[in-house]
């Protein structure tokens, strides 16, 4: 039995990795959160101590580990984008491992800065990259692989729509979060780079606060992709269902089916990782370097080969006044 930590005991993912750790018979030794709404611990480690302060945790975890010889082996990042990096620091100070959620860091060069402190402590950094533990997703890479010298065309579409909130939580802050594509679309970006190739050129043709749009040529893949928040753009079958969320990947006017098998890929990836097959910090690279592109690349309108859906009308951002 391992011994874990959670920081970010409150957010939205965190039920899926107090289940993952749940269900590969670990122990939730602490938490931490700023916030104090987090009942769900009593359905999954009652027993664990729950901090709102960081300063009570650290010192927690360091009575435990230089008093009582209780050592942290693992710590599950679940915070905001923009506190990955520190918080796996972190997690390496202490002594544990670091298993994080998407997108790892911001930019590509706090990644070199990473790999050096694990260097330092001897520990490892790994990503949640549940796309590819998906069996839909491995079983169009073997297909892929099967004939390397072909290059496809895709097509991504990813509506997940979201509220008025949205743009005052930090989620709405690009400085936090990363934008759009980086928010929302980072798994989606690592699936296709790790299926297709490196990417060799990376196209903005719409860039705004509820969409991004452009095109990207992998080394085996043309790919169209447009992703948005709002939700007057998802197709009026799924609006009238009462649906909020539209995602469709075609390959080859093929479309991808992988709409099911979400519910257990974390605790596939923490299988995977307590064998020490996960995926650590260079297998996230590809897709922190392209959202990073696409957040600081310059839109060029709609020019070339771009998303049909990079046509719908823009719309004011919410608290325009």
């Amino acid at each position: 039995m391992k011994r874990f930590a959670l920081i970010g005991m409150a957010g939205y993912i965190a039920p899926r990795h107090l289940k993952a750790i749940k269900e590969t018979g670990n122990q939730l030794v602490a938490a931490l959160d700023t916030f104090e709404s987090v009942g769900i611990l009593d359905s999954y480690f009652p027993n664990a101590d729950f901090f709102t302060e960081f300063e009570r945790y650290d010192r927690h975890l360091e009575k435990l580990r230089f008093d009582r010889g209780i050592n942290i082996d693992y710590t599950s990042i679940c915070t905001p984008n923009y506190l990955h990096d520190a918080h796996i620091r972190t997690a390496l100070r202490v002594g544990s491992d670091a298993i994080c959620e998407k997108p790892l860091v911001l930019n590509p060069w706090n990644i070199d800065a990473l790999s050096k402190i694990e260097a330092a402590t001897g520990k490892r950094i790994w990503n949640i990259l549940q796309l590819r533990v998906h069996p839909s997703i491995i079983a169009l890479k073997k297909k892929i692989d099967e004939n390397p010298s072909k290059i496809h065309d895709i097509d991504l579409t990813y509506l997940t729509s979201r509220g008025h909130w949205y743009y005052t939580s930090w989620k709405g802050d690009v400085t936090k979060s990363g934008g759009i594509a980086t928010n929302i679309g980072v798994h989606f970006f690592d699936m296709l780079s790790w299926i297709f190739g490196e990417a060799e050129s990376n196209v903005v043709h719409v860039h705004t606060h509820d969409r991004a749009g452009g095109f990207m040529r992998l080394k085996n893949a043309n790919v169209r992709w447009f992703l948005s928040i709002n939700d007057q753009l998802l197709p009026e079958e799924i609006a009238k269902r009462g649906q909020r969320t539209f995602r469709s990947i075609s390959v080859d006017g093929e479309e991808l089916e992988f709409s099911e098998g979400f519910t257990d890929l974390h605790t596939v990836s923490y299988e995977e990782i307590l064998k020490g097959n996960g995926y650590g910090i260079e297998a996230t690279r590809q897709a922190i370097e392209l959202v990073h592109g696409i957040r600081h690349a310059e839109v060029t309108g709609l020019k070339g080969d771009y998303h049909p859906l990079s046509k719908s009308p823009l719309s004011k951002h919410p608290f325009t006044i």
